[in-house]
């Protein structure tokens, strides 16, 4: 029996191991080298991990990029990848707090940040049982963009090239807590407008 060009090139899409999703695979099995931060304080460290933590999401980027241009996207790749994204930065928030680089006034922030994120999730996984797709906002993409930023600088933590990492992170996290809570009100009123027009 002989499969059509079209159906073959679907069975490949759903394929598990296609280079997009080995990419985010790679991501989540990545991720629990933040663990090894409260044993390795020393300056050189925190350097290596913060620039590792900043590759390792920048492989975001790559692995939909990889999966649009090669026509490689698959339901699978659709749940692994934000799944992927939320256990990196969620890891990286625990880690930071627990050895204490974010001081005590900044919880609340992280606290947001990761409720936001949980809200999101159930909402888009109730939206899509409905049958109603929620798109990323541009709103989405600058918060994401300053969560790595600020994760970045504080497990760097020390000052770099004449900067001070650790305040710079603080303040990015403000900026980031900011944009994920009106990210987070936008998907919201999104999905209840799509609702209420349908």
């Amino acid at each position: 029996m002989q499969i059509s060009a079209e159906k073959s090139a679907a069975l490949h899409r759903e394929t598990l191991w296609n280079l997009p999703n080995g990419i985010t695979l790679g991501r989540i099995v990545l991720t629990p080298f933040l663990l090894a931060l409260p044993w390795y304080p020393d300056f050189s460290w925190n350097v290596i991990m913060g620039f590792a933590f900043l590759a390792i999401s920048l492989t975001d980027l790559l692995d939909g990029y990889l999966a649009r241009r090669h026509g490689l996207e698959s339901k699978l790749g659709k749940l692994l990848d934000p799944i992927a994204d939320k256990l990196l930065v969620m890891t990286a928030f625990i880690m930071l707090v627990a050895v204490g680089r974010i001081p005590y006034w900044a919880l609340s922030l992280v606290i947001a940040i990761l409720g936001r994120e949980f809200a999101v999730t159930g909402l888009r996984a109730m939206a899509g049982s409905e049958g109603v797709v929620i798109g990323a906002s541009w709103l989405g993409k600058w918060k994401t963009g300053f969560q790595i930023a600020a994760l970045t600088s504080l497990l760097i933590h020390e000052s770099l090239f004449g900067l001070p990492a650790h305040e710079i992170g603080l303040g990015l996290l403000v900026i980031a807590t900011a944009l994920t809570l009106l990210s987070g009100y936008e998907y919201m009123r999104s999905y209840f407008s799509t609702r209420h027009s349908s």
